[in-house]
């Protein structure tokens, strides 16, 4: 089975949609896509999470799914967005100097893509 992590970079909602419906899609054709925050990404947490955002219903079904893998802990800590995130319980991830490591995923099998 093809795996694949796409790394959200982007603070974009427009651009973040074709995260969310990406790793829906790879679920939806029995391949594993996971989803990890990163840099401004993590900021969208929070209003993703208000049931009025444009994104909310796509961004619950990826959460709902169990795609979303985490959120950078080192970002989350510096653009001041620990308390959506912890909200949502999504894991903070920081295996690389409190960062996700894309190495690891490698290790493992992992296509990696970044938005």
């Amino acid at each position: 089975m093809e795996k694949t992590v796409l790394f959200a970079f982007r603070g974009d909602p427009l651009c973040f949609i074709h995260v969310l419906l990406n790793a829906l899609d790879l679920k939806q054709r029995d391949q594993e896509g996971l989803i990890v925050l990163e840099g401004e990404a993590v900021k969208l947490v929070g209003p993703m999470s208000e049931s009025g955002h444009f994104l909310n219903a796509l961004y619950q079904k990826a959460k709902d799914a169990g795609l979303i893998y985490g959120a950078c802990k080192a970002c989350a800590t510096k653009l001041d967005a620990l308390g959506p995130i912890e909200k949502e319980g999504i894991p903070l991830v920081g295996d690389m100097a409190n960062h996700p490591s894309m190495g690891a995923f490698i290790e493992k099998g992992y296509n990696i893509i970044t938005f």
